[in-house]
């Protein structure tokens, strides 16, 4: 069998039927052959199992159980079984533009020390927002920086996060250099915990691919032509989930950053963080609505991942 170029690796963990299939009905319309690209669904301990049948339509396709539930656990098998070079990871709700594949294969051969890219990720939403909803008020996996491409290295005298670094949604990543994360992670147990596990909203995995590949030398790019669409559950715009991924996203951003030698934000004691929060509730004006709740629940994970940073040694 030839190798295929590109592996297109979906993980799923118990995934809503319509949407799943939106993504790979998305998969199956993409115009680069399909001898030259394999389907990965990492079956990410589901209940009841992932049909095989789903993918009957891919001559290059097949199921790969995966028990351990988290994100993290399905990257490392997806990155396992893989057979091409280049890899996509497409979310069980995502649905690729036609020719994201061939655009993905395209661009990385042209560049050689491009280590990961991504482009803009548009909602969709099943149900119109709530009056009171704000994009990015809470990470929703979406994501759009115009018509231009921007590209991104690491600068030693300026380190910090670039905002335009791709996202999970759509990553499209060079084997090698995943391969490098991968090992970091077997040797770090802070980094083992960044990814989403079942209903527990951890993140900052992706944070963490990109600041590894940039420290080893890898560009990173944000490219228009990489677009998908998103779609988004009414679940995911209610006041309570937005509160619990404000929360989890600034908490685990300052952990990542940490990881990697980042520290904007000095450590805090432990016990100081429910004062600072009812000072951050006056603050924010919790009262004024939802958005405001939000925005509190963003500063309150900030504190709980400062309150984790271990002291700076003194000199």
């Amino acid at each position: 069998m030839t190798t295929p170029a590109l592996s297109v690796i979906v993980p799923a963990h118990n995934p809503h039927p319509g949407r799943l299939q939106r993504a790979l009905q998305g998969l199956q319309a993409q115009d680069l052959a399909r001898d030259r690209w394999e389907l990965l669904l990492i079956d990410n301990a589901s209940e009841p199992p992932l049909d095989p049948q789903l993918l009957a339509w891919h001559p290059q396709a097949r199921v790969v159980p995966e028990p351990r539930l988290g994100l993290s656990h399905a990257r490392l098998a997806g990155l396992a079984a893989a057979r091409g070079a280049l890899l996509v990871w497409v979310d069980d709700d995502n649905c690729l533009c036609p020719d994201y594949l061939r655009q993905a294969l395209d661009l990385f051969t042209a560049h050689p020390r491009l280590g990961a890219a991504g482009g803009p990720a548009v909602a969709e939403y099943e149900e119109p927002p709530p009056a009171w909803f704000q994009p990015g008020l809470a990470p929703l996996g979406c994501r759009d920086h115009g018509a231009d491409g921007i590209w991104m290295r690491w600068d030693p005298a300026h380190p910090g996060y670039p905002p335009a670094a791709p996202i999970g949604a759509g990553l499209v990543i060079r084997r090698e250099a995943l391969q490098l994360w991968a090992e970091a992670v077997a040797r770090d147990p802070r980094r083992q915990g960044l990814g989403r596990r079942g209903r527990a909203l951890s993140s900052g995995e992706d944070n963490d691919i990109n600041l590894t590949l940039l420290r080893q030398g890898w560009e990173l790019a944000y490219v228009p032509a990489l677009a998908l669409r998103h779609l988004i559950p009414p679940g995911r715009l209610r006041l309570p989930y937005q509160q619990r991924m404000a929360r989890a996203s600034f908490r685990d951003f300052v952990r990542v950053l940490d990881v990697h030698g980042i520290r904007p934000w000095a450590p805090i004691a432990a016990w100081t963080v429910p004062l600072r929060a009812l000072r951050a509730a006056w603050t924010h004006r919790i009262w004024r609505g939802p958005a405001a709740r939000i925005r509190w629940a963003g500063a309150l994970g900030q504190y709980q991942g400062r309150a984790g940073l271990r002291p700076e040694r003194q000199p």
